[in-house]
């Protein structure tokens, strides 16, 4: 991992400022409780039930009921032009909307992520916004949280840069209070989703599963690793990211830039899928791992070119049948062991100097790694792409050390510049057919 300053740095400042299911094979010393206390500074919603979709307002929309209900395009509303900005491409696109109802979070936010789990067959994407409503009433505008697609011969995945209203902006999947220290705050959040296809065709976007998560993390830069409760080790695929260096420039070379698709392919393997040899038929057949370079296509995004988009990992995740994905927080090394005794391994975001993490050997202003397992000590196992081959991918990390690293939002950094953290930040990927134990984990996280 390069110690270059990340694209990603903007992201967190605001909490610097503000004050086929696979069996769990982790074992549990006892049970694990959520400590009591304030409501929440972290909240999830999600539309995913018959029930949560019925209750948006749809324009064109409709729901398809199964196992899995899903949203899709039942009669467009109209036809809207537009010019891809990064191939030049201009051509027209039908539509259809849905809007979610108004969801106040317990706490009041400062940032929100979203996240949404769908399939785009060819012709087809869809743009997911989100509107806030402040404290005093007002609201500002829609915000593009991305126009995706699960490939890209008919658009250019991308986020949308220069956002705002000069009280909130958007950094690349991350709507941010500009100012938390004023006391601005996000008092409720909805969502809306576009779905689009060519004129004259019957082809839509299915989405299972969108929403967000707000938080409002207080300052905090000396978090306690809290006493174990967790031992055991959950069996996933080890992937390096820099035995790709160099490839595929155009998705930003591998190397350093590709821990996040690098993360999302071994948990994507793990719960039993993977890539067909269809979509690997574009990978250098003289590459290892080309599993690796298909995520990192396939999560691209083209406006920050780079492959760390959040929501865009979690999309391509959740993609793969049966699978479900979200961006989230955490807000202990408890919900990390519930999750992990429950079998579901969490993909973490961290920053730090070289010194902070023994046997990293490596420092980074934003770098993914997948929480696995804790040893019997409680000191975290994890598979870090950031090793030079994959044989190195899995490494133990001092509990005592870790867990401030990924829980706090400011640190110290060189020549004493005050540099923020990533406060909790994950990546959960699950069964859709999650067991009892996985439901359980998830909703102690809140995450329904």
């Amino acid at each position: 991992m390069a110690r270059a300053a990340s694209r990603r740095t903007v992201l967190g400042a605001a909490l610097a400022a503000a004050t086929a299911a696979a069996a769990p094979r982790a074992s549990a010393a006892g049970p694990v409780r959520a400590p009591a206390g304030a409501p929440p500074a972290i909240g999830n919603r999600f539309w995913s039930t018959y029930t949560d979709w019925r209750g948006g307002r749809t324009e064109g929309t409709r729901v398809l009921p199964s196992l899995r209900p899903g949203l899709v395009i039942g009669a467009p509303v109209g036809t809207v032009a537009r010019t891809d900005p990064h191939t030049g491409r201009s051509e027209p696109w039908e539509y259809a909307v849905w809007t979610s109802p108004w969801h106040r979070p317990a706490v009041p936010a400062t940032e929100a992520v979203a996240s949404w789990n769908a399939r785009t067959p060819p012709g087809t994407w869809l743009r997911a916004e989100l509107s806030a409503r402040y404290g005093d009433g007002t609201r500002t505008p829609w915000f593009t949280m991305g126009c995706w697609a699960s490939g890209d011969e008919d658009i250019r995945r991308t986020s949308v840069g220069g956002q705002g209203d000069g009280r909130a902006s958007v950094h690349t999947d991350t709507l941010v209070v500009d100012d938390p220290a004023a006391g601005t705050r996000f008092a409720a959040l909805r969502l809306r989703l576009t779905l689009h296809r060519r004129p004259g065709t019957g082809a839509t976007p299915l989405v299972w599963r969108a929403g967000a998560m707000t938080s409002c993390v207080p300052d905090r830069s000396g978090v306690p690793a809290e006493e174990p409760r967790v031992a055991g080790e959950l069996v996933l695929p080890a992937y390096s990211q820099n035995v790709h260096t160099g490839r595929y420039p155009e998705y930003d070379g591998g190397g350093e830039a590709w821990c996040s698709p690098a993360c999302s392919q071994m948990v994507v393997e793990y719960w039993g899928r993977r890539p067909g040899a269809g979509d690997l038929a574009w990978v250098d057949p003289a590459y290892g791992d080309p599993q690796v370079c298909h995520a990192a296509r396939a999560t691209y995004d083209h406006g920050y070119q780079g492959c760390g988009n959040w929501a865009f990992n979690t999309a391509y995740a959740a993609s793969y049948p049966g699978l479900a994905a979200v961006v989230t927080r955490l807000g202990s090394m408890a919900d990390l062991e519930r999750l992990i005794a429950a079998g579901i391994p969490v993909i973490a975001s961290l920053s730090f100097e070289q010194e902070e993490l023994t046997g990293a050997g490596y420092g980074t202003a934003g770098h993914l790694m997948t929480v696995v397992g804790f040893s019997a000590a409680g000191d975290v196992i994890a598979h870090d792409p950031a090793a030079p081959d994959d044989a190195g991918v899995r490494r133990v990390y001092r509990r005592s050390e870790w867990a401030p690293l990924w829980l706090r939002t400011r640190r110290r950094g060189p020549e004493g510049r005050t540099l923020t953290g990533p406060g909790g930040v994950c990546y959960l990927v699950w069964p859709a057919r999650a067991t009892h134990a996985q439901r359980a984990a998830l909703a102690a996280a809140g995450v329904r």
